[in-house]
């Protein structure tokens, strides 16, 4: 490919100041451009958009009341001009040369819609303590890159989930038939904590039934 092509990197942060400068740095040390990047604050509490503005110009912010990461997710998207999407949480970090990685499996290939890496899990013991898990795959948001005219064909995520969008957003890449490829090395390093979304919201469990149900519901309706 002779021009790379615009990646917009969209971050979703609530209460996120405690991650989000590092989650930041991961995308800039990042030895891809040209990049667009978008701080959504979900209606943060903390210093989420005060940390995100001292990134200026390098980044752009949008403001928003809280309404869960589906929604500063599709509202991030809406606002980027990339060819190319992607959605990292500000709690998570992409690996050293992820993003070349990724766009590279893209500019070879022009009939993939999207491409996806091994993730490693990982978490700070009280005492400092750094545990990792082996790299997995899996296709999660900050994982996976895809071009926005594929994003746009699956459509947004849901904003009735609090937990589960994203598997519901796969679920109807897969049912579209669109094609995708899989890296066979990390591309971003997931942290677990207390604040996970899925930890914090033990009670929204009930929407992973939904997806899975909404799922079998519309291939029933096409005859699969």
């Amino acid at each position: 490919m002779s021009e790379r092509a615009l990646v917009s990197v969209v971050i979703p942060a609530y209460n996120a100041a405690a991650c989000l400068e590092e989650a930041l740095r991961s995308v800039w040390e990042q030895d891809y451009r040209p990049l667009e990047v978008i701080v959504v604050d979900d209606g943060s509490a903390d210093r989420t958009a005060e940390l995100a503005r001292s990134f200026q110009p390098q980044v752009r912010v949008l403001l928003r009341q809280h309404g869960g990461a589906a929604d500063a997710r599709n509202a991030g998207a809406a606002a980027t001009v990339g060819s190319l999407l992607s959605f990292l949480d500000a709690d998570d970090l992409w690996t050293p040369h992820a993003l070349v990685r990724l766009a590279g499996v893209l500019a070879a290939d022009p009939e993939l819609d999207l491409v996806y890496g091994q993730v490693i899990e990982f978490r700070h013991a009280p005492d400092g303590r750094l545990f990792e898990r082996a790299p997995v795959r899996a296709m999660l948001p900050g994982a996976t890159l895809m071009r926005r005219e594929s994003f746009e064909r699956v459509g947004g995520f849901r904003t009735d989930l609090r937990v589960g969008e994203f598997i519901d957003w796969g679920a109807r890449v897969t049912e579209m038939g669109l094609r995708s490829a899989v890296l066979s090395e990390p591309v971003l390093r997931r942290r677990i904590h207390g604040e996970n979304t899925g930890v914090r919201q033990r009670n929204a469990r009930a929407d992973y039934a939904t997806v899975v149900r909404d799922a079998l519901k519309r291939r029933r309706e096409r005859g699969t």
